[in-house]
């Protein structure tokens, strides 16, 4: 039987619902006597890497001195002091963002860094905020089941640009122009584009991090991929406008050597690779798998044990399907965050992206999430990858109106433990 609640939320128009959380979130800055005022904030949008510059962009200020809060979709972070975000939203409602935000200035923070989601910017959760600057780090195929076209999400991922006071926008991603149009002051950041004003050059990329030069600065990042060489520029980009020093930004990020949830690896005793990552979307999904085929070894496997999330945007389920037949050659399907949504739909839709698969050999359909990671380090050999992706750093999956605890890193350690104690 469906929630009350939910069947109520799907009759009220979407604008009347926005209304309200924009009334909620200036009465919440009433209340909690407008702590943005008295902060730098930064807002950080984008469909993929807003967790990544997050982070990186906070141990940067954190380098140059400064109290800082983070608030991401993995973890709250006050004045040093972390713990796990467990809400499931990228950005917290309007009443508990100002709440944050006051313990953050009482805390004696003076810069706070917000991942931003484009549900939070077109519901007006952020109202009250003003921001020092907005990031833009790319634009793809992500939550159309509540935008519906790309031009809208990338609007409204626009909106973060309106309430802010300069911008730093990547020149590699999809129609820039919109976000520069709207940027009153702006830096720019590009791994190609030679007029940027922050430039990667001299990349050499290697399965530990890459290294790379801005101008006269080196860089050693210890996060594989170019997309992270990309995620380091937009949080150098933007230290560059709170007046932090390209050298401080490179020795901050050289001490940075792992995100939770993202391209995390768990040791094991296997001899092979066992990597956690939340890739969720096709673009995520493709750079993840590009990156881990040149680290495949001749003769070893790539096992994946994927699904995708519930009562969300229902096209790309095929796609990401797709993406992973095209490089995994075991595909292991699972349950994600289900929600409301038949799992086994989800999986159906998923699977008919697949191409060049047989069902029980290279294929399986274990709903289980804990008995698929089980079934894939079963079918681990020493050299072989696998990749468990969707949930990433996650503490909860969601069924329903409940929240199962769920954390992959911590399940794949147990079945590891389990695999241990039978030899």
């Amino acid at each position: 039987m469906d929630n009350p609640k939910r069947i109520l939320s799907a009759v009220i128009p979407q604008r009347i619902k926005n209304a309200a959380h924009v009334v909620e979130a200036l009465s919440a800055a009433v209340w909690f006597r407008f702590p943005a005022r008295g902060l730098t904030i930064v807002g950080i949008t984008g469909t993929n890497g807003k967790t990544t510059t997050a982070n990186l962009l906070t141990r940067i200020l954190e380098k140059n001195g400064h109290v800082v809060a983070l608030a991401s979709t993995v973890s709250f972070r006050i004045a040093g002091n972390e713990k796990t975000n467990a809400s499931k939203f990228t950005t917290l409602g309007g009443y508990k963002l100002q709440s944050f935000l006051r313990t953050a200035a009482d805390a004696g923070c003076t810069h706070v860094v917000l991942e931003v989601s484009s549900h939070a910017l077109d519901q007006g959760r952020i109202a009250g905020v003003r921001f020092a600057v907005a990031v833009i780090t790319n634009v793809t195929r992500e939550h159309l089941d509540y935008h519906k076209t790309m031009e809208e999400y990338r609007r409204a991922k626009g909106r973060l640009f309106d309430l802010s006071d300069a911008a730093v926008v990547n020149l590699d991603m999809w129609e820039p122009e919109f976000f520069l149009e709207k940027a009153k002051r702006k830096v720019t950041y590009s791994l190609v584009e030679t007029e940027a004003d922050f430039l990667a050059e001299n990349i050499t990329l290697t399965l530990g991090g890459s290294t790379f030069s801005v101008a006269e600065t080196d860089f050693i990042l210890r996060l594989p991929g170019t997309f992270n060489v990309e995620n380091a520029l937009a949080a150098t980009a933007t230290a560059s406008l709170l007046g932090v020093p390209a050298e401080t930004a490179a020795r901050a990020i050289s001490e940075v050597s792992l995100i939770r949830g993202r391209m995390e690896s768990v040791p094991n005793g296997l001899g092979a690779t066992i990597i956690v990552d939340y890739a969720v979307t096709p673009d995520s999904l493709g750079k993840l798998y590009d990156l881990v085929s040149t680290m495949k070894k001749d003769g070893s496997k790539i096992i994946s044990v994927f699904g995708a999330c519930g009562d969300r945007d229902r096209g790309k389920r095929p796609i990401m399907g797709e993406i992973v037949s095209s490089s995994a050659d075991i595909i292991i399907l699972t349950d994600e965050d289900p929600y409301f949504e038949d799992p086994e739909q989800i999986l159906d839709e998923v699977e008919s992206g697949i191409r060049n698969k047989e069902t029980d050999t290279t294929l399986f359909r274990i709903r289980d999430r804990r008995e698929a990671i089980r079934k894939g380090l079963a079918l681990l050999s020493s050299g072989d990858i696998l990749l468990v992706t969707g949930k990433g750093a996650e503490e909860t999956m969601a069924v329903g109106d409940r929240r199962i605890a769920w954390n992959d890193r911590v399940v794949i350690i147990e079945e590891l433990g389990s695999i241990s104690a039978a030899l």
